[in-house]
């Protein structure tokens, strides 16, 4: 499968889910359906993992001074 940008990925999964919550598919289509929305989830979340390890926080600290800090560094108070 191609990749495709995250919104498009999450809205084509979303379709996904909704033909399957129909249950109106024949077993051989749930199943296509079903791995395309699992590479699909897969791709989401690969994409959310790449986009975390982008995200800085400009924190402030003790003394008044800003300090960049990854996401994964940042406790929430």
């Amino acid at each position: 499968m191609a990749e495709m940008k995250f919104e498009d990925a999450l809205k084509k999964l979303e379709k996904i889910v909704e033909d399957l919550e129909k249950g109106d598919l024949s077993l051989d289509e749930a199943l296509k359906k079903y791995q395309e929305g699992i590479e699909l989830a897969r791709q989401c979340s690969q994409g959310l993992e790449n986009a975390k390890k982008k995200i800085d926080v400009l924190l402030k600290g003790k003394k008044g001074e800003f300090e960049l800090k990854s996401l994964d560094d940042t406790k929430i108070e």
